[in-house]
């Protein structure tokens, strides 16, 4: 799930990456206080709004809970219904085109028969995977992309940072030298990731009829 996040720009980071135009696009299962809600021609279906009540025709962004699907879910506490909004977000992305975002490690893959990257399933879907930290987020935060309507020759340009995040997720001896990052800050959206893959969306809205 989503929310603004102000981010200070690490080496190598953008700071936005612009839609390539305003047409409208639905984002499913975003936050009250979701960074799309400042981009044109988002539609936000948050809490409050029910995204299960989407029946549009608009390309989505998708950010279903993952916490029953994350490497954590048996220790989770979904509310009851929660863990079916992520095969439902799947089948919006197939019916209208767009993006679904989880964690690189997230169990809807296996569980749907989603593609693991370099696959197509019959939607035309494919998997594309990059850490978060791309777009500016303090952590890494490995993520993957289900993508239906885009051709990855299509994708807007993708940037690449490279060396270490300014944050980890979860402290280990292995990163000591790294603070790890607030609990209030894991779902927050870098605004250039949410950008780009609004940007994401509309190329496959134009391509899924």
């Amino acid at each position: 799930m989503d929310a603004t996040l102000q981010l200070p720009t690490t080496s190598g980071a953008p700071t936005a990456f612009h839609a390539m135009s305003c047409s409208p696009v639905a984002v499913l299962f975003g936050r009250a206080d979701s960074i799309y809600k400042t981009i044109e021609g988002c539609d936000v279906w948050d809490m409050e709004r029910d995204a299960t009540k989407y029946t549009g025709s608009d390309p989505v962004v998708a950010h279903p809970p993952c916490r029953s699907w994350s490497q954590l879910r048996h220790f989770a506490k979904p509310r009851p219904g929660e863990k079916d909004l992520a095969p439902w977000a799947v089948e919006q992305v197939r019916r209208c085109g767009g993006v679904l975002e989880h964690p690189a490690k997230s169990a809807l893959w296996p569980a749907l028969g989603l593609p693991e990257p370099g696959r197509r399933d019959e939607w035309g879907g494919w998997t594309f995977t990059a850490p978060q930290m791309w777009w500016g987020h303090w952590c890494n935060k490995a993520t993957r992309l289900y993508i239906v309507g885009c051709e990855p020759s299509q994708l807007p340009p993708v940037p690449l940072v490279l060396g270490e995040a300014s944050h980890v997720q979860t402290y280990s001896h292995k990163c000591r030298n790294r603070p790890q990052l607030p609990p209030s800050m894991r779902e927050k959206t870098p605004p250039a990731f949410a950008t780009w893959l609004i940007s994401v969306a509309r190329i496959c809205g134009g391509n899924v009829e």
